[in-house]
């Protein structure tokens, strides 16, 4: 494919607006996109690709190109992709060949930080808190992740869906485990099923949150950070609208894309800014209890490499006192025999585990049911980690 320099110079604005100014990738490529509306399917479909896999890939193209700017990272990714360098001046301290040999090299000549571009800090944490299953993990982690939807169970069937998305000659196969779940084979606009209510698009590992909370018809849930509503549509599709639902946050423009989403998709859910006075209401009062806590989100590099670049210790570490003022607070909401599920999209130890050993050391009239952790490495679906806990 030959290359536009005006395609070209937006990949790069984009990259610098994500790995210089931090912006979150999704974000920064919406917000060009609508900027640059001339910009054709084909175009947008460049353009995200190579920002994608320049901002996976930052350390090691680098290293290959010797510069780490966004021209010297995109020129190495070309090449890496196998494609030839355009004649440019943005491209003229480069060499073709000198990046086909770097890119050839063998892993032993690098470091797995550098090999798996990973930033050093983040490879010692992760291999200090996962020793061997480090390695599978986060080369798991560098793969693309599978497009998986979930059919609205309040509208549609799995298979009634399937059949709908093979009329319009987008193929999907079912997922073990996963009852409602249909995974694509080719990336599609999904955009028509979804703004009807039919599916939303929900990875294999997040569908296991809602089921794992064991929830019946006429009980009430609390969804204690619910974001744009994912989950606590899942909970509406699986008592079908039989329950009492609260879904709470404290971004008011996420509580009103879930609103949003769930009148699309028929969903009964009462949908509330989480303040401080209103969860004094609540104590003692709910059978079930999700907190989907705030995390680093390792587990979800596959779709969002650009948080490896955003992520340093000091956020991490106030993420983890964060967790346990939402476990210490919103344990106050469950009542005597309800249960509360404790989830995060992070593969780390300190933020799963040890979060449940800490909670259940101060807090004695909890009990542990079930935990369950979600492998990249061995399910293609994010990292996930939930537990189950009782109050007595």
């Amino acid at each position: 494919m030959r290359i536009h320099r005006n395609l070209a110079e937006g990949v790069t604005q984009i990259c610098d607006a994500i790995l210089k100014n931090g912006e979150v990738a999704a974000r920064a490529l919406d917000k060009a996109f609508e900027t640059n509306k001339k910009w054709g399917k084909r175009d947008r479909a460049f353009i995200a690709e190579n920002v994608y896999e320049i901002v996976r890939w930052k350390r090691f193209l680098g290293i290959a190109a010797g510069k780490g700017d966004a021209w010297s990272l995109l020129g190495a990714q070309i090449v890496r992709s196998g494609g030839e360098l355009p004649e440019w001046s943005e491209f003229s301290h480069l060499d073709a060949e000198r990046l086909r040999a770097n890119f050839a090299r063998p892993d032993s000549d690098f470091s797995r930080a550098e090999r798996q571009s990973i930033p050093l800090w983040l490879d010692e944490l992760g291999e200090s808190e996962l020793g061997a299953a480090w390695d599978a993990e986060l080369e798991a982690l560098n793969q693309s992740a599978p497009v998986v939807i979930r059919a609205n169970t309040l509208q549609i069937s799995r298979d009634e869906l399937r059949n709908q998305l093979n009329e319009a000659a987008i193929e999907t196969q079912t997922v073990p485990e996963l009852p409602d779940a249909l995974q694509l084979q080719n990336r599609v606009s999904l955009a028509r099923f979804v703004n009807a209510g039919s599916c939303e698009i929900q990875d294999g590992a997040s569908q296991m949150v809602a089921p794992f909370l064991e929830v019946q018809k006429g009980q009430k849930i609390v969804d204690a950070c619910a974001g744009a509503g994912g989950k606590s549509l899942h909970i509406a599709a699986l008592v079908q609208n039989k329950a009492q639902i609260l879904a709470l946050d404290i971004a008011g423009e996420k509580l009103a894309e879930l609103r949003k989403r769930a009148a699309r998709g028929g969903a009964k859910i009462l949908a509330q800014k989480a303040m401080p006075e209103f969860l004094k209401t609540l104590e003692n009062s709910a059978d079930r209890v999700l907190i989907d806590a705030p995390c680093s989100g390792l587990g979800t590099l596959r779709r969002q490499s650009d948080i490896k670049w955003r992520l340093n210790a000091k956020t991490l570490e106030k993420t983890r006192g964060l967790q346990r003022e939402l476990l210490r607070e919103n344990a106050k909401i469950v009542k005597s025999g309800g249960k509360l599920v404790y989830a995060t999209c992070s593969i780390l130890h300190s933020e799963n585990a040890e979060q449940i050993a800490w909670f259940l050391s101060e807090n004695p009239d909890f009990e542990l049911e079930e935990t369950r952790e979600i492998s990249v490495a061995q399910t293609g679906f994010d990292g996930f980690f939930m537990a189950r806990l009782r109050r007595k």
